[in-house]
């Protein structure tokens, strides 16, 4: 789908973030060089949280406080558009928060740095930290080297979202649960008439062809090798792009993915996140018993992506103790529920996902399934930058014909290249 229609359910996160407002509990926020001792004795803790999640923290951070009252914690909003050099300045200064939200992609940057603190050796005195709590992918976010600098917080992931009665008059009774019966679907749905579509496509989903490229045997990348330009990737490329070179995907419709999905269903199916939910069933309640989630359509696997957040602790914190309790307070099943019904966020932790809430509803009970076989994006520093330059390769293939074998042979180089750095 386009990037217009991809931005009505990604700002969702973003435009929160853009206010860059402080949110507190108990009084305006500091940096861990203002934590230590607070009023009556108590220790005083920093949490940095980004965008939409730090509106909602000191809701969760006054239940915490309740259980340590010993304990007062400090939530700061940071806008995503400013994280990233905050988090520079935090560790250029050794000032910074206790503890820190962290995109999943930055953990290889900030863990290099010697940033944040290596939980390895905590998790005896805190088990809620322990990998083995956590979905396995989720946990692939919080590693470095041979080290873990942080906890998985909230994750997504992506699955097919899809018009049930459009496609049981295309002659399917339930999801496509292949590469080929998604091809076939979506070219009877296209089918259907002028400005019909089958699937939409998102071009500036960074993470789709690479996501594909993995079900399709790929390994990406292995050390400094990339694998761009054999095979299992080349076949990826070549077969999202053939739902734009057969007319099934549209190219630039310039529509918001709602609307295109309600009424005659224009887009009928697309690949996204968990937010979709929440978004479809308050501005479209019409659909209700015609639209489902269903687990991605494999090749070899159908392994997705994974995605979300991670808590570490800053490794210059004065207050170690009370940080490590924070986390392992919020990384409890029953915490992670909680914070589904502030936020609709889905939990990391594998036993929150017993809850019935997550349990009774046909829409993330899909996201429970496909996050058993989820994995992140390479967790290596350059891997934005190489993501980046598949994009403008990509466009190139859908946009102009470019050869998909040649521009996959100069793209491998290219990734060696900033590897090889």
């Amino acid at each position: 789908m386009s990037r217009k229609m991809f931005n009505v359910f990604s700002k969702k996160f973003a435009a929160a973030a853009m206010v860059g407002t402080l949110v507190v509990s108990g009084a305006l926020a500091g940096c861990s060089s203002d934590s230590g001792s607070g009023k009556d004795g108590k220790k005083v803790i920093t949490v940095w949280g980004m965008g939409e999640e730090a509106k909602t923290l000191p809701k969760i951070a006054d239940e915490f406080e309740k259980e340590n009252p010993d304990i007062d914690v400090k939530v700061q909003a940071i806008p995503w558009d400013q994280a990233h050099d905050k988090l520079l300045t935090a560790v250029a200064s050794k000032k910074g928060p206790d503890v820190v939200q962290m995109g999943t992609t930055w953990i290889p940057e900030f863990a290099s740095a010697n940033a944040l603190l290596d939980l390895t050796k905590h998790t005896e005195k805190y088990p809620e930290l322990a990998a083995d709590n956590f979905f396995e992918g989720s946990v692939e976010t919080t590693k470095y080297d041979d080290k873990v600098v942080g906890v998985p917080w909230y994750v997504d992931t992506r699955v097919l979202y899809y018009r049930t009665d459009l496609l049981e008059k295309a002659g399917f009774k339930e999801a496509p649960k292949t590469w080929d019966e998604l091809r076939d679907a979506a070219k009877k749905l296209r089918a259907r008439g002028d400005d019909k579509y089958g699937i939409s496509i998102d071009t500036n989903e960074q993470s789709l062809s690479f996501m594909l490229a993995r079900q399709n045997g790929s390994k990406l990348i292995e050390g400094n090798k990339a694998s761009f330009n054999e095979p299992e990737f080349v076949e990826a490329v070549e077969y999202l792009n053939g739902f734009f070179k057969d007319g099934s995907a549209p190219v630039d419709l310039g529509l918001d993915i709602i609307q295109a999905f309600k009424g005659d269903g224009i887009l009928p199916m697309f690949i996204s996140g968990p937010w979709m939910v929440k978004l479809i069933n308050d501005q479209s309640p019409e659909l209700e018993g015609k639209w489902a989630t269903a687990v991605l359509p494999a090749k070899e696997t159908n392994t997705s992506t994974l995605g979300g957040s991670d808590l570490s602790v800053f490794q210059y914190t004065k207050n170690k103790d009370e940080a490590l309790k924070f986390l392992a307070y919020m990384s409890k099943p029953e915490t992670q529920v909680k914070w589904l019904e502030m936020t609709n966020s889905l939990p990391a932790n594998k036993e929150a996902w017993n809850d019935k809430q997550l349990q009774e509803n046909q829409y993330y009970k899909v996201f429970g399934e496909q996050l058993e076989n989820a994995q992140p994006m390479p967790v290596i520093k350059p891997f934005e930058k190489i993501a980046q330059d598949f994009l403008s390769r990509f466009e190139k293939i859908y946009r102009g014909g470019a050869d998909i074998q040649e521009e996959m042979d100069a793209f491998d180089k290219e990734a060696e290249e900033i590897l090889a750095k």
